[in-house]
């Protein structure tokens, strides 16, 4: 696994807002490479968009971002290729159905096939799968997942592991394909107290390695540096509107924000005013399950 640099991340009155309300807005950040962030906040509070809108994943509709050098939402298809996602509800997850090998060689067969240069994929094949598996226990080894210690060793079904070991697993996939920030949501979900403190220690060990780390949380540690989602106020009883569908589209991502970054588009910002922070943030959700 190579060594490599970490992404730095600046971002100024930051927001993304959908057509019924606002995800999250007002972000600021000034986050040298190699920083442990924390994303903090009670759920539906837009945690989740504002990590996938800093990894260049949601396209914000409110001031802008810097991650890497790599402007937002100008570039997302730059910020896209120096990032690397733990499991998101929806839109990355571990596969359930694989055993822990399985998956480790999913990833680095993807890894291959999108992030490897192209003289990489002319070596033999015998080459090719001794990098690979290097590749896998450096990762591992970072991660602090040891396979023997599981049930059934690297033959264990992803579903059959422990929430932390789920955590490693992840993390070591992403690492794969060395980026230079690794995001993770939802990090403390259903880990006891010895277990975040873990968990937090692993994204350390990480961010020491001089890899930016973003991670959401419901509690940063005191040493992180903390981006917060505040609880959204609730809207005065309106009586529900037709078009208040549970598909209702805001940012774009994937192809879609591809073929207007190439064009130039800029994306505008909705004039009516609206309170249904929460309703546009599982909105925006959605519509980046979709990238």
């Amino acid at each position: 696994m190579d060594s490599p640099h970490g992404a730095a991340v600046k971002a100024e009155d930051f927001g993304l807002k959908g057509p019924r309300g606002w995800a999250f807005r007002g972000v600021g950040i000034d986050a040298a490479p190699g920083s442990l962030i924390a994303v903090e906040g009670p759920s539906g509070s837009g945690r989740t968009c504002l990590l996938l809108a800093l990894t260049g994943r949601m396209k914000p509709t409110r001031g802008h971002a810097e991650v890497g050098g790599h402007h937002l939402p100008k570039r997302m298809t730059a910020v896209r290729r120096i990032t690397a996602l733990g499991p998101v509800s929806g839109v990355n997850e571990l596969d359930q159905a694989l055993t822990v090998a399985e998956q480790l060689r999913e990833g680095a067969l993807l890894q291959r096939h999108y992030g490897a240069p192209v003289r990489a994929m002319l070596r033999p094949r015998a080459e090719r799968r001794a990098a690979a598996e290097a590749r896998i226990a450096a990762a591992l080894e970072a991660a602090g997942l040891d396979l023997a210690t599981l049930p059934k060793g690297e033959r264990t079904s992803v579903r059959d592991l422990e929430r932390l070991e789920a955590v490693r697993l992840s993390v070591a996939i992403a690492l794969l394909g060395s980026p230079g920030l690794l995001a993770l949501d939802d990090l403390d979900l259903k880990l006891s107290d010895t277990e975040r403190v873990e968990a937090w220690d692993l994204l350390r060990a990480v961010a020491a390695r001089g890899i930016t780390v973003l991670a959401v949380c419901s509690e940063a540690p005191a040493d992180a540096i903390v981006l917060r989602t505040s609880p959204k106020e609730p809207d005065a009883p309106r009586a529900p509107a037709a078009s208040d569908t549970p598909a209702a589209a805001i940012a774009e991502s994937g192809a879609d924000a591809e073929s207007r970054e190439e064009s130039g588009e800029e994306s505008g910002t909705d004039t009516k005013t609206e309170n249904d922070d929460t309703k546009g943030a599982d909105d925006a959700l959605a519509e980046a399950g979709r990238a």
